[in-house]
């Protein structure tokens, strides 16, 4: 992944991460802070990396197998095109 998109990715998370610092650590030095808030996005994005298409793939193909397939929705409606039956189930 490029780096202006791993940075956009890391700003996202700086407020949650900030409170939730402080909020763990507050007795502790400013750089213990910073070190704790380094070390916890890190972490965090590589989390997100870690998990593939592949894996998000087999996870639908689980949830949606079998008779579970009648669960998908498959795209948006425009609801001003259907006619609606008071009757339907």
């Amino acid at each position: 992944m490029n780096f202006l998109s791993q940075l956009l990715r890391g700003i996202a998370f700086i407020p949650s991460l900030v409170n939730g610092i402080e909020a763990l650590f507050h007795s502790k030095s400013g750089a213990e802070k910073k070190d704790a808030a380094m070390t916890f996005l890190e972490n965090a994005l590589a989390t997100v990396d870690a998990v593939t298409a592949r894996d998000v793939q087999e996870l639908a193909g689980e949830l949606l197998g079998g008779e579970n397939l009648g669960l998908c929705v498959i795209g948006p409606i425009d609801e001003s095109s259907i006619a609606w039956s008071p009757y339907a189930a």
